[in-house]
């Protein structure tokens, strides 16, 4: 019997990291051996990411392929777990944009409590390390939740999930980046998501992926056409 995706991805965010490799850098170093340079016309674009992003690929394979996108999601990972990645699983693979997602697993605490500035701190130097590079940051709203499975005694954060995306939406505007609000796209009265788009509340179902993919491929294109 084949192990539902959302139960996959919860068994892993309980094992984000090993104390020999906390930013996972061997999850993606094979892939990445075998992923050649971008043709000339090619612009490829990286989706950066936590759980969503590795789910998001299992998911709808045909997605990525279909219009040049790279997935490089490892799920319960932190904005500092994607800032030690950045460079080999970001930079190394010569993009044209970025798609920068992460803050869930930052507000869980899954590495350490949540300070909002830390976490704003690590994005920043993402944005930064990305256009010192020549590649486009395309930054993404953290998804609605009001609660995690596997942190119970945490209880609504939600809030901080709005202050958070409130303070990315700021920093976008300040970079002259595109903001990608998911977030509105997806959450309900009481700022969480609804079974049908996340039937854990967290990770998003086939619809709620298709909703997401509504909101950033237009994005995607738009940076294309401006290189």
């Amino acid at each position: 019997m084949r192990t539902p995706l959302i139960l996959l991805l919860l068994l892993s965010t309980a094992t984000a990291f090993s104390q020999d490799d906390f930013a996972m850098l061997a999850r993606y170093q094979a892939a990445n051996a075998t992923l050649a340079a971008p043709a000339a016309t090619e612009q490829r674009v990286v989706l950066l990411g936590n759980s969503i992003t590795e789910g998001w690929v299992r998911e709808d394979s045909a997605f990525f392929a279909d219009n040049g996108l790279v997935g490089r999601g490892i799920s319960g990972q932190t904005s500092p777990q994607l800032l030690l990645r950045f460079r080999q699983d970001v930079i190394a693979l010569q993009p044209t944009a970025v798609v920068i997602h992460i803050g869930t697993n930052d507000v869980a605490e899954n590495t350490g409590p949540y300070d909002p500035d830390y976490t704003l701190g690590n994005i920043r130097s993402m944005v930064e390390l990305a256009q010192a590079n020549d590649i486009q940051p395309i930054l993404a709203a953290v998804l609605p939740a009001t609660g995690f499975s596997w942190r119970p005694e945490l209880g609504d954060r939600s809030a901080m999930i709005v202050e958070l995306n409130r303070r990315l939406a700021e920093l976008a505007a300040e970079k002259d980046i595109p903001f990608v609000d998911y977030h509105t796209a997806l959450r309900n009265a009481s700022n969480g998501m609804d079974a049908e788009l996340a039937e854990d509340g967290v990770h998003p179902t086939a619809r709620g992926y298709a909703i997401m993919a509504d909101l950033v491929l237009p994005v995607v294109e738009e940076v294309r056409g401006q290189d």
